[in-house]
């Protein structure tokens, strides 16, 4: 019941094309259940990211490791 919403979506692509909907099913089923477990991977992934990437432009900033900003174009 949890994957409901995949096995319809994919039951009405498979059809189509003219097909009964069952391997779109089974497909989109298989699809949401990996979306469930990736997508928060994924965030973490990209918010842990950027707070080093945020971190690591700050430490430069302060230490003067750096590169100097460039100068606004007149």
């Amino acid at each position: 019941m949890r994957n409901l919403l995949g096995m319809l979506v994919g039951a009405a692509i498979d059809r189509g094309d003219g097909d009964s909907g069952l391997k779109g099913a089974i497909i989109g089923s298989i699809v949401q259940s990996t979306a469930r477990v990736a997508m928060p991977v994924a965030l973490t992934f990209a918010v842990g990211w950027g707070i080093l990437h945020l971190a690591r432009w700050g430490f430069r900033a302060v230490s003067g490791r750096g590169a100097a900003m460039p100068a606004p174009a007149e």
